[in-house]
């Protein structure tokens, strides 16, 4: 069984304590992961301040350099680090969607962050005087990520607030935090010591986090819920945030749509990820006129994905990550059957053996049926009729959360015209949860504050300086 150790200042850092860490496909035990104290807290923060002067005074060009040095070392390692992903959180090695392609796309949102560039704006320049802006790092930035994407999304956080001249604390989640681990040791390998350094441990170092006086910024993945506690905890210090929080994303099939041509990215759209993906579709809301058909034909698609263990050759899709979200899957699907939902494929379970939950499509007629409002974060679909387009419209935006949502239609310009009145950070257009590292993404309502990804991502990770002469 491999060792994990923090990364503290450049070098491995054991603990003391540690706790287990499990394959959710076979409850087997992977390893032990290093249990950090507040003490060892501090002194990993203190090193990543005391590293904070050196790589903010290097040249841009030269952090742009060690970016590109990461996705290189990610990009030698991958295989290795896609089998932690995949004996840790479940998802399928060889999969289309799998833990390969997570490495993949870390690797490419790296290379693609390290081309942006963040020069000085001259705003004034005249005979009245000169006013120059300028970006600054803030200081050292926290992040803390969630169990369904380990490595990806620890990206996101860690590679713009270090290529802005930040040096970093990572925490991953409990339940997936060896591939976090191993990634930032291998980058530990290209960089320079202190630069991006890591902790692991229980929810009381992420309240730490928050409220630490030498943290400038939180970068937050997760549930609302737990996003109002950091917030709430980094107010006494007036912390930078940036929360990508849950998420309850909508679909409207327009009654223009193919049925079957659609049935394939509707079935992704959903169950990317086993559906344990913020920026999923988790609402279905499809025109009365083609709404049998379109059940029908998700149905026919969605009974030939293989559901297994990750390294089970043919599997698509793992199981649910951990029981507590299992359970939670399993009970709204179960309150919809109980409140007029029509199971056409799938759940629920009455005596579940394991972590293994059915891909499940539910034809509900009632917009408050609690598994539409309520985000399941798992491998169950409702589908809901609706009239008119207004109507749609209206059921959509009928909900707390704003993150992402689609629109499907074969006339991409009444498409755009729907897009434009859903309440959501990112709207696609025949296809959902497509993000891409050049469109700013993040959340309206109660799924979060500030965006990620692109020059307004990168721009997050500093303070404006203004020098007028």
């Amino acid at each position: 069984m491999k060792n994990y150790h923090l990364i503290n200042n450049g070098k491995a850092m054991s603990t003391l304590d540690s706790f287990k860490v499990f394959n959710p496909s076979t409850s087997e035990l992977i390893a032990e992961a290093p249990k950090a104290t507040l003490d060892e807290l501090n002194t990993i923060i203190q090193s990543a301040r005391d590293t904070f002067p050196q790589w903010s005074s290097l040249a841009y060009s030269e952090r742009q350099n060690y970016i590109n040095k990461i996705a290189d070392v990610l990009e030698q390692n991958s295989e290795e680090i896609a089998t932690i992903i995949t004996k840790e959180q479940g998802k399928p090695i060889g999969a289309t969607l799998g833990s390969m392609f997570e490495i993949g796309g870390a690797v490419a949102w790296t290379r693609y962050t390290a081309t942006l560039e963040m020069p000085v704006k001259i705003l004034q320049d005249d005979e009245n005087g000169r006013v120059e802006l300028h970006r600054r790092p803030l200081g050292v930035v926290a992040s803390i990520t969630p169990w369904n994407w380990p490595v990806l999304i620890a990206i996101w956080h860690i590679i713009p607030a270090l290529l802005s001249g930040n040096t970093v604390v990572c925490k991953p989640s409990p339940y997936t935090p060896l591939s976090t681990l191993r990634m930032i040791e291998l980058m530990n390998s290209v960089l320079p010591k202190g630069v991006i350094n890591s902790v692991t441990g229980g929810d009381e170092l992420g309240a730490a986090l928050s409220n630490h006086s030498d943290i400038n910024k939180i970068v937050f993945t997760g549930s609302t819920a737990t996003g109002k506690k950091v917030m709430s905890s980094a107010a006494d210090t007036l912390k930078h945030l940036t929360l990508e929080l849950g998420g309850n994303d909508a679909g409207i099939v327009l009654p223009d749509c193919d049925p079957e041509a659609i049935a394939p990215g509707l079935f992704w759209g959903a169950f990317i990820n086993n559906g344990q993906t913020c920026a999923a579709m988790k609402r279905l809301y499809v025109h009365r006129s083609i709404y049998d058909q379109v059940c029908e034909s998700l149905t026919n698609f969605a009974k030939n994905i293989k559901v297994g263990d990750g390294f089970e050759e043919g599997a698509e899709l793992g199981p649910v990550q951990n029981k507590m979200q299992f359970d939670i899957v399993n009970r709204l699907v179960t309150q919809s059957v109980e409140q007029g939902g029509k199971v056409l494929l799938g759940g629920p379970l009455d005596n579940p053996k394991d972590l293994f939950f059915p891909i499940t499509l539910v034809a509900i007629e009632d917009n408050q049926n609690p598994l539409v409002q309520n985000e399941q974060f798992g491998p169950a679909l409702p589908i809901i009729p609706y009239d008119t387009v207004e109507e749609a419209i209206a059921m959509a935006n009928d909900n707390d959360a704003g993150l992402g949502g689609s629109v499907w239609s074969t006339d991409k310009a009444k498409a755009s015209s729907v897009a434009a009145r859903m309440e959501c950070g990112s709207v696609w257009i025949n296809k959902h949860g497509a993000v891409q590292p050049n469109s700013p993404f993040g959340g309206t309502k109660s799924s979060g504050l500030g965006v990620e990804f692109g020059e307004e991502g990168l721009l997050a990770n500093t303070n404006i300086q203004c020098i007028l002469s």
